[in-house]
């Protein structure tokens, strides 16, 4: 030890170590309050909002505001009480969040600025009007690490994201609603009543849950596969658990943490050395199937999705070249998870959703029932075509996805320039978050919007009014490429199981308040089929997020 103090005062340089330590740190600072001073010249003019904190911004805040929330609320006389132990979601405190700070405020996650867009006109104004400007997305390193900003969901806003949106869009119209997959829906809605019927005579629980997204699932591989899988298939199962594995994750706050440290997504442990396994045992899934295609591709006869992108593929790199086309099985991967993804998760929960309230409100449930009886019966199944007979039906339908909003947060947007909106600056890279949810409970253009009423969409000869405000699938150039697709299986499999069974919720269970109802709160029985007497059979709605109290007006 005392030959090394020796060297380092025989050093040239120990003279001037306090210098040294003085000039470096000094050189930090001044560095640091430059970069501030920088930033803080871009952020003139910004939407109004809550003072962030160094280095973390409101994200504290925000944590605290979420927690006292679950905590508390107001009863009838406006008096704080404690409230049952439910999360209230993100949605509702930007909500509230807007009384205060106005339709656009924004907050910081660290120093990154995010911009909430909150009520009709203001997120139409953005995401319709300003098209250009907010329809890019943000990189995020975690969707960024999955997702290598491919596909069709989190690709930036460019060519690229055209061509590919195009191509989905036009081959979901032909595929999705084709003959051939209206067939595919009616064998998958034969095998869920086949099971529900089965169950039906036996005791017990139920999950729904399974039997709806496999066969929402199975839907999407006819499309995309050509073929579809048993329902006890092991490797479809397996595929589908992986994937709901996947989106938990990326919901995780853990995984969370990969947006603030990206290295995180390597590190060998726990949850991060989970979500590597997972994306790789999907990954080898898909492209095993893509190679199948592939192998046995006849370009005159393409059967499915996959082969319609090979095609393609084909004739762009014959037409522009192998490096100026985004075509490839690479880039399909992507385009195919997407698929999945978008394509089962939401359809799923809002059916079980509507089957929730269905149970909550039996009367609906009755009047339902009533109009298929009248114009369908019980001797044949229903098809597409009878949509525009059973508009109350539509309607029901229609208002269970705004009072619960399956995605009631957008996917953020980006503005991808400097722009002024509102009389704001909003400076490029600024993530545009806009909140749906108060699209649909927007008080100024929904009459009593926290109330659940059909009726809402139906005009005075009984027939469906369309309402340009009711925006279940976003706005603008990112709405959900497979919304037709969506409601075809939405009306489909909820007409076809109101034709053959009655929901309800267990007599001694009734729900308190239907506000507090989560459908993973208790179990719900599913009575046998209407034209034969059995005893009920519990059935367990899945995990959805309840987000404001309803109350029926019919």
């Amino acid at each position: 030890m005392a030959v090394q103090e020796a060297q380092i005062r025989d050093s040239p340089l120990y003279p001037y170590a306090s210098t040294i330590v003085v000039a470096v740190t000094a050189f930090c600072v001044v560095n640091y309050l430059f970069r501030e001073f920088k930033w803080r010249q871009n952020l003139v003019n910004i939407p109004p909002g809550p003072k962030p904190w160094p280095f973390v911004g409101n994200c504290g805040e925000f944590i605290a505001s979420c927690l006292i929330s679950k905590m508390l609320r107001k009863d009838s006389g406006g008096h704080l009480k404690p409230r049952n132990p439910t999360v209230l979601s993100p949605h509702v405190i930007l909500m509230e969040r807007s009384s205060i700070y106005g339709n656009i405020y924004s907050f910081f996650v660290g120093k990154k600025l995010v911009v909430i867009l909150t009520g009709y006109e203001v997120i139409k104004d953005a995401l319709i009007n300003r098209a250009d400007v907010f329809s890019d997305r943000p990189d995020f390193p975690i969707i960024t690490m999955i997702t290598k900003r491919r596909g069709i969901v989190f690709a930036p806003y460019g060519s690229v994201w055209r061509q590919q949106r195009k191509f989905c869009h036009t081959t979901l119209r032909n595929f999705g609603l084709s003959k051939l997959n209206l067939e595919s829906c009616v064998q998958e809605l034969g095998v869920v009543t086949s099971e529900l019927r089965k169950l039906s005579r036996g005791v017990g629980g139920v999950d729904l849950a399974p039997l709806i997204s496999t066969a929402v699932s199975n839907v999407i591989c006819s499309i995309c596969f050509g073929r579809r899988f048993d329902h006890r298939d092991r490797e479809f199962r397996t595929i589908l658990d992986l994937m709901d594995r996947g989106l938990e994750m990326i919901a995780d706050r853990s995984a969370v943490l990969i947006n603030i440290f990206p290295w995180l997504y390597y590190a060998p442990f726990g949850i991060f050395k989970e979500m590597r396994k997972v994306e790789t045992d999907i990954t080898v899934f898909l492209k095993a199937i893509i190679a199948q295609h592939s192998s046995s591709l006849d370009p005159d006869n393409p059967k499915d999705l996959i082969d319609m992108y090979l095609v393609q593929a084909a004739r762009r790199r014959e037409k522009v070249g192998a490096e100026e086309t985004s075509f490839s099985e690479d880039y399909l991967f992507y385009v195919i998870s997407d698929l999945f993804v978008a394509g089962t998760d939401t359809t799923t929960n809002t059916i079980l959703w509507i089957f929730l309230y269905m149970c909550i409100y039996p009367q609906v449930q009755e009047t339902v029932q009533a109009e298929i009886d009248s114009v369908v019966g019980a001797d044949r199944p229903l098809s597409l075509e009878d949509k525009a007979s059973l508009p109350f039906t539509e309607a029901t339908i229609m208002e269970v996805q705004r009072m619960t909003a399956v995605v009631p947060l957008a996917i953020p947007h980006m503005a991808s320039q400097t722009t002024v909106f509102r009389g704001y600056t909003i400076p490029k890279g600024t993530v545009i978050l806009p909140n749906l949810w108060s699209v649909l409970r927007d008080p100024s253009v929904w009459e009593d919007p926290d109330t659940f009423n059909p009726g809402r969409f139906l005009n005075e000869d009984g027939q469906i009014l369309r309402r340009e405000c009711f925006v279940p699938f976003g706005m603008g150039r990112r709405v959900c490429v497979g919304e037709q697709l969506a409601k075809m299986e939405l009306f489909l499999i909820f007409s076809s199981l109101m034709q053959a069974f009655t929901f309800s919720l267990p007599e001694d269970q009734p729900p308190a308040d239907a506000g507090e109802v989560r459908p993973d709160a208790g179990a719900v029985p599913v009575h046998g089929p209407r034209d034969a007497a059995s005893d009920p059979v519990q059935l367990n709605a899945c995990r959805a997020p309840f987000n404001a109290s309803a109350t029926v007006n019919m």
